[in-house]
């Protein structure tokens, strides 16, 4: 059994800016709007409560004003607050002049919207004889919010009984959280506009400019909300081809733009290079353990984020995690259709997203089942005629497997293989694929990806940054 974590403690300070307090640990919590920030807010607890596979417990602190929440590992909330206290009822003039019951009604502060969840109804207790001279306050009831299909349905014309509330036209805290108004007007970071601000304290606060808005349009449609978990598949056939390294910038830019819950998978049949391109880890266990142990995770006690630590290797400070393939090379156990579905079953409990590195081989079974499990296909291709033409050559072969509504939908990266690119191919590339697949992304050539190592996501250029913060963003538009 996991042992609770401290409860935690989020303090609104701004309409887009909060601090999480956990024992002695505080993280300033971001985000573009209001919205937003409720959302990642509820997020972080979230990743508490699956950490142990244990509701987590917050308190949320707004100036003067506080209430609390409770966050389960699978995304749904629940709050405690005590039940309205009713006034005291006289005692009867006679036993034969009773005097009529009052209901006791719960006080129901509506929390902010999550889409998995629908908030459970209060209904007002029974009405009971008063046989003393004092009712004795209502007991604290908490509320459970509950999926909408597992909610009873009214029998045909019946027409639920209204419920007189209390504590009707009393502010809740949705009201509190709608007074703070709309969103604080955006402060520049960058470009003169950004100088300007920093030299005069903020005295002058210019607008930002249009490379920063647009910088911060694609981080928001990165952010966007995700109804369910997307698994994201990233294809060529040949090696090479910018596979890996793209696998690994794709789950760094959603990590530290969008924030945890994603995972970079490598779904190698045998040995893949995933893990040997993250940061090092302290175990070097694989996606075959995992499967070897898959068993235990389906038992509670043995479920949560943090059992699955053992497995995966975190990327501390880009946010994410690998879980690479067999890395032993007197191994003969290959990963087929069978194995992927089930990893592939149980990781979608634990990740919002995960971005699927493939082989070589796409006559491997497991390499069919991940493009039949994918929400979205990225097709990689260096600008080289090589790398490109098998990129062309797999999108056809897909189309007559009948994969062709996911090639529709794909996102094409070409990635430059040297400072100096040919841009004749690559304009004959990108018109090519742009006819075939959804949307082209052009990324720049980056020296620090070079040597083949682990990849240092700080030494990335800004280039580089930008560039891979527009394919995440393009990805997330069809998510």
């Amino acid at each position: 059994m996991n042992s609770r974590r401290p409860d935690a403690t989020v303090h609104f300070l701004t309409s887009t800016t909060a601090e999480l307090h956990v024992g002695t640990d505080v993280e300033e919590v971001v985000a573009p709007d209001s919205l937003a920030l409720r959302d990642r807010v509820v997020e972080e607890i979230r990743q508490l409560a699956a950490s142990t596979g244990e509701p987590a417990h917050a308190t949320l602190v707004e100036g003067s004003s506080s209430w609390p929440l409770v966050v389960h590992p699978d995304g749904t909330w629940a709050e405690s607050l005590d039940a309205a206290t009713a006034d005291p009822v006289p005692a009867p003039a006679s036993a034969s002049a009773p005097v009529a019951p009052v209901p006791a009604v719960a006080s129901v502060p509506p929390m902010p919207a999550v889409p998995a969840a629908t908030p459970a109804t209060a209904h007002a207790a029974p009405p009971a004889p008063v046989a003393a001279e004092r009712r004795e306050p209502a007991a604290s009831v908490p509320l459970q919010r509950r999926d909408p299909a597992t909610l009873p349905l009214p029998e045909p014309h019946e027409t639920p009984a209204p419920v007189a509330r209390r504590d009707a036209g009393k502010p809740t805290v949705q009201d509190l959280l709608e007074s703070r108004g709309g969103a604080s007007r955006t402060r520049a970071t960058s470009g003169w506009q950004g100088a300007v601000r920093r030299a005069t304290g903020g005295l002058v606060s210019p607008a930002p400019g249009r490379a920063e808005r647009d910088r911060l349009d694609r981080q928001k449609r990165v952010q966007r909300r995700l109804d369910a978990p997307r698994t994201i598949v990233v294809l060529n056939p040949k090696g090479g081809a910018h596979k890996t390294t793209s696998t690994l910038l794709l789950a760094a830019t959603f990590g530290t733009v969008r924030g945890g819950a994603t995972l970079a998978w490598d779904n190698n049949e045998t040995r893949g290079t995933l893990g040997w391109r993250a940061q090092n880890a302290p175990h070097h266990r694989t996606a075959v353990d995992l499967l070897e142990d898959i068993d235990e995770f389906w038992n509670p006690s043995g479920s949560s984020l943090a059992a699955l630590d053992t497995y995966v290797r975190t990327q501390v400070d880009a946010r994410f995690d690998v879980l690479a393939s067999d890395e032993d090379a007197a191994a003969s156990s290959t990963i087929d259709s069978a194995a992927f579905d089930r990893l592939h079953s149980l990781l979608r409990r634990y990740y919002r997203l995960m971005i699927v590195d493939t082989g070589n081989n796409m006559r491997a079974s497991n390499w069919v089942a991940s493009v039949a499990a994918a929400d979205q296909l990225v097709i990689v291709s260096t600008v080289r005629e090589d790398t490109a033409a098998s990129a062309a050559w797999l999108l056809d072969g897909l189309r007559e497997k009948g994969f062709g509504d996911k090639i529709d939908d794909a996102v094409t990266v070409l990635t430059a293989p040297s400072s100096r690119p040919d841009r004749r191919l690559e304009d004959r590339l990108t018109r090519h694929f742009e006819q075939v697949t959804s949307a082209v992304v052009n990324a720049p050539f980056d020296p620090s990806l070079v040597d083949g190592g682990p990849i240092d996501f700080d030494a990335l250029a800004p280039e580089t940054r930008d560039a891979w913060l527009t394919v995440a963003a393009t990805v997330a538009d069809r998510l």
